[in-house]
């Protein structure tokens, strides 16, 4: 490792030097503690008594090799203090952990797991013109394996047949980061280079990755970078002092009671690059989702605050050299903000992230389908704002975990009105989601119709599927609509082009029906809404020429729990007129032949 890199801010590879590293005379250990008196090891290698480190360079770096160490155990670093008192770390840059409450590191082999997904990582790209749909998920609570949490490396054997299966292309793990604290989610990390041990250890999630590469599935990591969690072995007040996080006068404590990163310190930010570098290069992750992008743009998040330049400066910096490590990876920016060129490149003063959450489709959307009919119609022209400044971004539209939680209800439950009327208007809305421009993120549960908030302490309720025949066609639905998706490139192609998005209908307020096409890849679709009540017969719909229609899913069907019957449905366009039935709360979509 360039120490003079670390120290700058700009070394990615901290990790092979810091840590516990398994060499043939034994394990070395290097830990960086510039404020420390000393620093020793302790661990089931010694009988928990100190083993001294030597302070070697310059700033604070403490090495040491132990012969008797092995790979698979314990140990700590004890700082001691100038003042007299003692603390025991874990590892910052440690590669496992033990189990909440435990909270030691734990040695292990970077290097014994070999991959075999090399030409899933020679041939994966960005997906700009590829379809991308997203399945996020909690790897404790998605399906419970007896009474126990799935390995790393079982999972893939029952979750890769399910997302080949309902059509997603791949899968994002919500933080996998080692964590005290199960209701965090992995947001409050204590081990940012340790996959948590709830499920294994480091081979078995390199086997998990290799198992959803070789079946053609994509995996993307959350990825936190703003803030830590504050218990005492952890990063806060490493070596006596604020080492990782802000000093307590300007802002140390974030939002969430955590501990805000020092992202213009040098050894903070080759932390930070070196850990976002590490999960791509060791684990072969495809991308990382990067959380709370708010609060690196403004102080706290808060916009009357100001921009944080600095942070800027350092996810602008982080974003060009993980291009240039891994310039296939995807970048997702998680941000509520309106803050502007987020995906666009840093040579044009952009953040440089690939794709950015669409949070503003996200919260207008589901407000629009939580109101009454009547309260719609004056509402008609939020749904229409979207695509207002869709094309100031590279925009992914999720529906995720945040939505489904705390008192806000299920995407389902979300809809207006009794049982039928929601499942009705819930396949509208996946429908518009589905056809409107935009990647595409769904959590776990959406594609089921689940009525109960997750929680992380259970699994998802895929029962129903085994109880409630509402549920067995939603399902359906789901599977025949992402299908559909992946089938037309006319729906993924281009879209970040606003020649190949057209309004046919966007006047309708009291009738509350849309419709638009998506024109790309050789195609042209029409989707076609009735948001409303009522059902409509030979409603007037405009496409320019003479066509025919050929139908590709209603959301009325009764295969789905509607009322309409038939199939391959085809509706003659003449003159650029056509009549098409329109049932309450529904959607169609359409080639147009």
């Amino acid at each position: 490792m360039d120490l003079e890199r670390f120290y700058s801010g700009e070394e990615w590879n901290a990790y092979q030097y810091f840590g516990a590293h398994i060499e043939e005379e034994g394990v070395r250990f290097r830990v960086y503690a510039p404020k420390a008196k000393k620093v020793t090891v302790i661990g089931e290698f010694n009988g928990w008594r100190d083993t001294e480190l030597d302070l070697s360079g310059r700033g604070g770096i403490y090495c040491g090799l132990i012969p008797e160490a092995q790979n698979g155990q314990m140990y700590k670093y004890r700082i001691y203090h100038h003042d007299g008192s003692v603390t025991d770390k874990a590892d910052p840059y440690g590669f496992g952990m033990e189990l909440r409450p435990c909270s030691a590191s734990i040695i292990r082999d970077m290097n014994a797991f070999v991959f075999e997904d090399g030409d899933w990582m020679a041939g994966r790209n960005k997906m700009y013109d590829r379809p991308m749909h997203i399945y996020e998920m909690h790897f404790g609570s998605w399906r419970a394996n007896g009474d126990r949490w799935y390995r790393y490396e079982e999972m893939g054997e029952v979750l890769i047949p399910y997302l080949k299966e309902m059509g997603y292309t791949h899968v994002e793990m919500m933080p996998l980061n080692e964590h005290p604290l199960d209701v965090s989610w992995g947001y409050q990390s204590t081990g940012f280079f340790a996959p948590t041990v709830r499920y294994g250890d480091c081979d078995g999630l390199k086997s998990f990755v290799n198992q959803c590469h070789q079946a053609g599935i994509g995996v993307l990591l959350d990825f936190v970078m703003v803030h830590f969690a504050v218990d005492d072995y952890g990063l806060s007040c490493f070596d006596g002092s604020p080492l990782y996080e802000m000093p307590v006068e300007e802002g140390m404590c974030s939002e969430w009671g955590s501990y805000n990163f020092a992202h213009g310190r040098g050894e903070v930010a080759s932390f930070l690059k070196s850990c976002a570098n590490y999960w791509l290069t060791e684990y072969h992750f495809d991308g990382l989702r990067m959380d709370a992008i708010s609060n690196i743009i403004y102080w706290q998040g808060q916009e009357q605050r100001g921009v944080n330049q600095t942070a800027l400066h350092f996810v602008q910096s982080l974003n060009d050299g993980l291009k240039r490590l891994h310039p296939q990876a995807i970048l997702v920016a998680e941000d509520s903000t309106s803050y502007l060129k987020v995906t666009a490149p840093t040579a044009y003063g952009g953040l440089g992230f690939d794709y950015k959450w669409d949070l503003g489709f996200m919260h207008d959307t589901l407000q629009f389908f939580s109101y009454s009919p009547e309260e719609r119609r004056a509402h008609y022209q939020e749904l229409l704002f979207s695509m207002h400044y869709f094309y100031n971004e590279l925009y992914l539209l999720a529906f995720s975990h945040d939505e489904v939680v705390h008192g806000k209800k299920t995407i389902l439950d979300k809809m207006y009105g009794e049982y039928e009327d929601k499942f009705a208007q819930c396949r509208a809305l996946f429908t518009y989601m589905i056809s409107h421009p935009g990647k595409k993120l769904n959590f776990m549960g959406n594609e089921i119709g689940q009525f109960r908030e997750w929680a992380e302490y259970r699994p998802q309720d895929f029962d129903v599927l085994m109880e409630f025949p509402m549920h067995v066609a939603f399902s359906r639905f789901m599977r025949d609509l992402n299908r559909i998706y992946l089938a037309h490139p006319a729906l993924y192609v281009e879209e970040y082009n606003a020649a190949c998005f057209s309004w046919c209908i966007a006047d309708k307020d009291w009738d509350l029906v849309y419709a638009y096409t998506r024109s790309a890849g050789g195609e042209r679709i029409l989707a076609v809404f009735n948001f409303s009540e009522v059902k409509y017969s030979g409603y007037l719909v405009r496409v320019e020429g003479n066509h025919m229609l050929k139908e590709l899913i209603n959301s009325a069907a009764q295969i789905y729990g509607g009322e309409v019957s038939g199939e391959n449905v085809e509706i003659p366009v003449n003159n650029g007129q056509c009549f098409m039935d329109l049932e309450a709360y529904s959607g169609r979509l359409f080639v147009i032949m």
